[in-house]
């Protein structure tokens, strides 16, 4: 899918951004966990908050596809800066697609110049990827509902002021997703965020586990209006999420990619630049193969979603392998690297420890091929 000339321009402006601002300065923020309030408020400024939001509302209104791209260029300075839009946008993309007026009208201008930041909850400390073993429960009272339960792994949880709680409002349905709803939830009496969980990458933005006790939230809290309908809102969400995954896999990708080509031929062994050595050209090759590859598999999912269609396989087979494709080549920059790699004055090392959480993040990668083959047989049935 081509981008429109204003798409274009705003990749352009996220590539300067990256590269004047980012690039070069990560260490200050990355090795000592320390959050990046600087880039956050210069990404607030330049729109970043508002693409997924529509212009009626402040937003940019981007495709998909435009949206990847930004996503990936973050990434490719710092992919903590493209996780601190990852649930921003996807809450963003829930409550423009599926909110009630007065929510859209509320919510979306706080949401697009960053006023008000967002994220969502749904992994438990129990469950996992698993969400039909969901404990965190909604119970109906007086003018709305209560809350009760927990939620772990939560990107931007200290810093946001809003909150897409997925939890089951009716315990009595069928099957526990009959009986979900989304909630937006902000911040209140009711509600502990925990420190910061520590993590191998993915650093300087936050991951905290948030706890409920007992903490109301009136009605119109519910996305939409009406309870019960959560597992569709979020699964068409988690369609944008792992779009959104991919695209930072790609990121984390690209620079891997850029700075072993680069460190290949500056490096000399035996008398020559060692790309020039097969085992090296190789590996420069199938890395750049494999990384076109899953931008084109990233690119398809983004417009299938962009057409209004359903995507969960495409998203499921971007994220799926992109990710892969993004610890590979990962690893094999430190291969290129050779001992450098290995060590922080290169940048690869960081790049090693940022892939792996596209990999279990936004459902592990055994739950995408779940998702996978489901849709291949129901597309397919005989």
């Amino acid at each position: 899918m081509a981008l429109s000339a204003d798409e274009l321009e705003m990749v352009a402006l996220v590539r300067d951004f990256v590269d004047q601002r980012v690039v070069g300065r990560v260490r200050d923020y990355e090795q000592d966990d320390i959050y990046p309030e600087e880039f956050i408020e210069e990404m607030k400024t330049l729109g970043f908050f508002g693409l997924l939001v529509p212009a009626e509302y402040g937003g940019v209104d981007v495709s998909t596809a435009c949206f990847s791209a930004v996503t990936e260029e973050l990434a490719r300075g710092w992919m903590s800066l493209a996780g601190a839009i990852g649930g921003h946008s996807v809450i963003s993309f829930l409550v423009k697609t599926f909110g009630t007026q007065e929510q859209k009208e509320r919510l979306l201008p706080q949401m697009a110049d960053g006023r008000m930041r967002a994220t969502m909850a749904l992994t438990e400390p129990s469950g996992g990827s698993d969400l039909q073993a969901m404990r965190t429960f909604a119970t109906p009272v007086e003018g709305g509902y209560s809350i009760t339960g927990s939620k772990t792994w939560i990107s931007n949880a200290a810093h946001s002021g809003l909150i897409g709680l997925l939890c089951i409002t009716d315990r009595s349905a069928e099957s526990a997703h009959r009986g979900m709803s989304v909630i937006l939830v902000e911040p209140g009496d009711g509600m502990t965020i925990s420190k910061k969980l520590p993590k191998l990458g993915y650093r300087g933005v936050e991951a905290c586990e948030l706890v409920f006790d007992e903490m109301f939230v009136p009605a119109s809290a519910v996305l939409g209006g009406e309870a019960n309908l959560g597992w569709g809102h979020m699964m068409r969400g988690l369609e944008m999420g792992r779009i959104q995954v991919a695209s930072r896999a790609l990121g984390v990708g690209q620079a891997a990619l850029e700075a072993a080509v680069k460190y290949a031929q500056e490096r000399e062994s035996f008398g020559k630049p060692i790309w020039k050595h097969q085992s090296v050209g190789n590996l420069l090759a199938d890395m750049a193969t494999k990384q076109q590859a899953a931008r084109l598999l990233t690119l398809d999912a983004a417009d299938k979603l962009d057409r209004g269609e359903r995507a969960d396989m495409e998203a499921g087979m971007a994220k799926l392998f992109a990710s892969e494709t993004a610890m590979a080549i990962a690893l094999d920059a430190v291969r290129v690297h050779g001992g450098y790699g290995y060590s922080r004055e290169y940048e690869v090392e960081r790049y090693f420890r940022d892939a792996p959480l596209m990999i279990v993040g936004e459902g592990t990668n055994e739950i995408q091929r779940n998702v996978i083959a489901a849709q291949l047989i129901a597309r397919n049935a005989i």
